[in-house]
């Protein structure tokens, strides 16, 4: 085993591991070849607020182009924000660099969303998980580490013998162990999951998804988990974020968001989920959207959605509902409440069954 101290799941603690606070991400739009100037901007991410738990899995979920894999690389640094800040156990990592941010990342750490891409293929599996070493070589002695990445290959469930071999040795829910190794090589306490099944056949990520759960019972890890797949993001989710054209749009327990949505957009997104039930199938109420996602570049006045939404308003087109009001419903012992970004949010009870 490695060198973190096995933790079993906690309740939330009073103090989030990483919090964001109205983060945004614009994208210059540029013309011109000889003076290139600014025209405009996608507002791929803009003005996104959640807070992660130690020990505890945020899904991220949203249709594609709505921001999610831009907030992960906002979250590593990989892309600086615009705006807005990321807290990382109460510290401001939005801006940092160098030294301090080398020490940031060693506790965050990402799996990335093709394992067919993210692997060197010119190295051997021995080489790109103990690579993280390499960078930070506090983390373990240079004649310790070929041990070490022998361990790592055991916990993700591959023979240790493999660490000689090359990434086209092996399959893609192999591959993807192979990066969850790299990512937990510096024992981190928060893993950042860009899409880390979407490229695997379905036997596969459940067994993908069930290391995941393992590993996080084991070693107490926090999850960033981003999805499009709503069924898995229940799965694994302690609590959920929807987003939709660079915003979060409702947000809540796994519980609260897929038995009790409020914001028509997650409706929409639940009933569009596959059902193996036919009769369960035949009574759920399917919402069929109109139009296209608007473009990130010119985004709709007022609420993002109006322009798909069927109670759209007025008011909807003038002011942009705030996420911070929560939306009331009957709980098993009481009334329950969570945020919804709607001015017209209502409860839609039991569609994913």
């Amino acid at each position: 085993m490695t060198q973190v101290t096995p933790a079993s799941r906690p309740a939330p603690p009073a103090e989030p591991v990483l919090s964001v606070r109205g983060l945004v991400k614009h994208f210059p739009l540029t013309q011109g070849i000889l003076f290139r100037r600014q025209i405009g901007a996608v507002q791929a991410v803009d003005g996104v607020d959640f807070d992660l738990y130690p020990g505890q899995t945020l899904g991220l979920v949203g249709e594609s182009g709505c921001g999610k894999s831009t907030v992960a690389k906002l979250l590593l640094s990989l892309e600086r924000p615009t705006a807005g800040h990321i807290f990382y156990k109460g510290e401001d990592i939005s801006r940092l660099s160098g030294r301090a941010l080398r020490a940031v990342r060693r506790n965050v750490q990402m799996v990335f969303q093709d394992p067919y891409t993210s692997l060197n293929p010119r190295m051997t599996v021995g080489d790109i998980i103990g690579e993280p070493f390499e960078i930070h070589p506090e983390a373990a002695p240079k004649g310790d580490r070929r041990r070490r990445v022998r361990e790592l290959l055991d916990v993700v469930g591959l023979n240790p013998e493999y660490i000689n071999r090359y990434p086209h040795q092996f399959s893609g829910g192999q591959r993807q162990r192979i990066g969850i190794a790299r990512g937990l090589a510096l024992n981190p306490e928060v893993i950042v999951a860009d899409e880390p099944v979407s490229a695997l056949d379905v036997s596969v990520q459940a067994q993908v998804i069930n290391l995941m759960e393992r590993l996080q019972d084991e070693f107490g890890l926090a999850y960033a988990f981003i999805a499009h797949d709503l069924s898995v993001v229940r799965h694994i989710s302690d609590r959920i974020a929807v987003m939709y054209l660079g915003r979060v749009v409702e947000t809540g327990t796994d519980t609260e968001i897929y038995e009790h949505p409020t914001h028509p957009y997650t409706q929409a997104l639940l009933s569009a989920v596959p059902v193996p039930d036919p009769e369960a199938s035949r009574r759920r109420e399917r919402i069929i959207l109109s139009g296209e996602v608007p473009s990130p570049a010119d985004p709709p006045s007022g609420c993002r959605f109006r322009t798909r939404c069927w109670k759209a308003q007025q008011l909807c087109a003038e002011v942009d509902p705030p996420l911070d009001v929560p939306v009331a419903f009957a709980g098993a012992t009481g009334p329950v409440a969570h945020p919804s970004a709607c001015h017209f949010a209502e409860e839609k009870q039991h569609m994913f069954e």
